[in-house]
């Protein structure tokens, strides 16, 4: 049937598009005949939505792009991409793709946090940002929100680890991750991105880091008890799955 085409389509764009064909129709079918009803055949069709890939998961595990529950989608790095930064790496995991770029200062450039006690500073830097366009929105650029001052804390804790001390690197240490194209786990593709950058740049962490999207599907009704944990969750698993749940760390841990 249509919708399973629909939903089993592996590019995201292509199945937005043929979902919303599908509900269109379903819409203009059933609005006919209840056309005071609209608001909830929208809502039956999300429910039908929703429940078709999450058992699907569960019975046959086969997920919306027909990888099992533990493929990882096709990875490709590239670094040096701006010959005028200090570092620079493109980060591409599925549709999700990330600039991080690496600008070094001197010690005086730290950045300074004023609290309640005595002042303190920073040198090592991550700044996230998700511009509209990498979800294929119109909307006009603003200042970070919640979730963009959230993620680049996520990101800079998971690398602050591995960032060598003052004595062996004494430069501060800018990084700014841009989400070019988004299809779920872009923060955690920042954490590969800066760590590329970061190499580029000639910065000696102490480890290579990395970091994954962990998804978890659990059963209802007649499927109570059942469950499913997915590795590298895109942008639907997210939307109509149970848990986003963030890994980075090293190959120690």
């Amino acid at each position: 049937p249509r919708f399973e085409a629909a939903v089993h389509n592996p590019n995201k764009a292509a199945r937005s598009a043929a979902l919303g064909m599908v509900q269109d129709e379903l819409v203009t079918v059933l609005g006919a005949e209840f056309p005071d009803r609209m608001k909830d055949i929208i809502t039956f069709y999300e429910k039908e939505l929703k429940a078709y890939v999450r058992n699907n998961i569960l019975d046959n595990g086969m997920r919306p792009d027909g990888r099992d529950l533990n493929t990882i989608r096709p990875i490709s790095c590239e670094v040096g991409m701006l010959p005028r930064t200090h570092g620079s790496a493109i980060f591409t995991r599925g549709q999700t793709q990330i600039l991080s770029v690496i600008t070094l200062g001197s010690p005086g450039e730290e950045q300074v946090l004023d609290g309640l006690t005595a002042s303190e500073s920073k040198r090592f830097m991550h700044h996230y940002n998700f511009p509209p366009y990498s979800t294929g929105e119109s909307k006009p650029l603003r200042g970070p929100g919640r979730r963009e001052i959230g993620h680049g804390a996520l990101a800079e804790r998971a690398i602050a680890a591995v960032i060598p001390s003052k004595g062996e690197f004494p430069y501060t240490i800018r990084a700014v991750s841009d989400v070019l194209s988004s299809n779920g786990s872009s923060s955690m593709g920042s954490v590969c991105g800066t760590t590329l950058a970061l190499m580029d740049a000639g910065v000696p962490i102490h480890a290579p880091v990395s970091g994954v999207a962990m998804g978890l599907i659990t059963g209802e009704g007649e499927r109570s008890g059942k469950w499913a944990v997915l590795s590298d969750i895109q942008g639907i698993e997210d939307a109509l799955g149970d848990m986003d749940f963030k890994v980075a760390g090293t190959a120690d841990g």
